[in-house]
């Protein structure tokens, strides 16, 4: 897999694999994400002050940035791979970004 997708609660944010340190150790890199200025949101009246109908559909411009922090991620014997602090991520062949509009 060469992305680890970072889930914090309903939004990802996207990262890269830079370098397998072991089996169960893999430096990771932040990636840019700018939204697609081809995609818009819809609103609609609902929630506390409106809902996002087409959230499902965002689409996400993401770029590489050698400048950006790395961190390690380890495979924890519950097969979820966490950093230091406990965050959540999921390898993909993909980056991937979700931006949760109706939280």
């Amino acid at each position: 897999m060469q992305y680890a997708n970072y889930h914090g609660y309903s939004d990802i944010h996207p990262y890269e694999v830079v370098k397998k340190i072991s089996e169960k150790t893999l430096e990771i890199r932040e990636m840019n994400a700018e939204q697609d200025p081809t995609w818009t949101p819809k609103w609609e009246q609902g929630g506390f002050a409106g809902h996002c109908a087409n959230s499902a559909e965002q689409r996400w411009i993401i770029t590489n940035d050698d400048n950006l922090r790395t961190l390690r991620i380890r495979l924890h014997k519950d097969g979820v791979w966490r950093d230091r602090y406990g965050s959540k991520y999921r390898l993909s062949e993909k980056p991937r970004r979700f931006y949760d509009y109706n939280f």
